[in-house]
Order: C-alpha cells, then sequence, then structure tokens
C-alpha cells in the first residue's frame, strides 16, 4: 500500500501467492525464462557476483553437509598436517584438499592434494595393493626385456656359433 503497510497478514498472502503460480505455472515459468534471455548479460554478471559473495559460505555449507565439520575443522586439519597434502607434504595450490574418508565408515583419515586422492581411488583404498605397489617401485628389479630384444640377441649368438664351427 502507499503507506507502506499491506492490506493483508504474510500468510494470507504467502497463500494468495501460491494459489496464483498453482494455476498460472506454466505461464509464470515463461515469463521468467523470457525475461532471463531478455536479460542475460545482467542474469550472468548477478549470478557471478554471488557465487563469490557466496564462495566461504557454500564451502563451509558443504563441508558441514559432507563431513559433518566446518571451515574452521578444515582449518584445524591442515595445520595438524603441517599445511599440506597428508602423504606427499605438498601444500595448497589455488585449489582447495580433498577431504579423505574412509568410504566404509565415513571417518574423515586426511586432507589429500588431487594427486594423492586420485591414486588412493586408483588403488581402490586396499593396503594390500598399496604394499604392492611401495614393494614395485623400491625393488632393485631387473630392466624389462622386450622378446624382440631377446630374438636379436639369439640370432647374433647363433651366427657367431655358425661362424666358429665352419
Amino acid at each position: 500500500m502507499g503507506d507502506g503497510h499491506r492490506s493483508e497478514c504474510k500468510a494470507c498472502s504467502r497463500e494468495i501467492r501460491r494459489a496464483w503460480y498453482a494455476a498460472n505455472r506454466t505461464a509464470a515459468i515463461a515469463n521468467v525464462k523470457r525475461w532471463q534471455q531478455e536479460n542475460k548479460e545482467h542474469l550472468h554478471a548477478y549470478r557471478r557476483e554471488y557465487r563469490k559473495r557466496r564462495k566461504d559460505e557454500d564451502r563451509d555449507a558443504h563441508l558441514r553437509r559432507t563431513f559433518g565439520f566446518s571451515t574452521a575443522g578444515y582449518n584445524e586439519l591442515l595445520a595438524r598436517q603441517g599445511g599440506g597434502c597428508a602423504i606427499c607434504g605438498r601444500a595448497p595450490s589455488k585449489a582447495s584438499l580433498h577431504v579423505d574418508h574412509d568410504h566404509a565408515t565415513g571417518a574423515i583419515r586426511g586432507l589429500l592434494c588431487v594427486g594423492c586422492n586420485n591414486a588412493l581411488g586408483q588403488f581402490r583404498d586396499d593396503p594390500d595393493i598399496l604394499y604392492r605397489a611401495a614393494d614395485y617401485v623400491s625393488a632393485e628389479t631387473q630392466p624389462f626385456v622386450l622378446v624382440a630384444d631377446l630374438a636379436h640377441a639369439a640370432r647374433a649368438q647363433a651366427g657367431e656359433l655358425r661362424g666358429s664351427a665352419v
């Protein structure tokens, strides 16, 4: 109203608007889509600003919803790990570290960089596979010899034997 007051209470106004929307849903959605098409630049600028303004709040909400702790808990865990990945020690760059957790129990294990987190995923979080991989990398193994190299060596040795028997 002109004096800044409503002619009905908020609850009644809400019911009137809900009833109108239920009766005119298709037209209301079409109006919104038309406005969005006509005002793309304004809408994109608003959404960019909104995401930038809400980035910290969204991160905190994601951590609370997914892992049950806040950004403060994340920062505390990061400090306990020395400010970097729990495995390789690399400090977070532009992207934050991933919260690593046991998929069976949901227990938080630590914060990992993308590379270490993906590596654990590739090894299916199986300690036996990880131990075998560590043994493989640290073992002093013979270099891999190609079958073609073995065939070449056998031909060379056969040629030498043939030449000495003559």
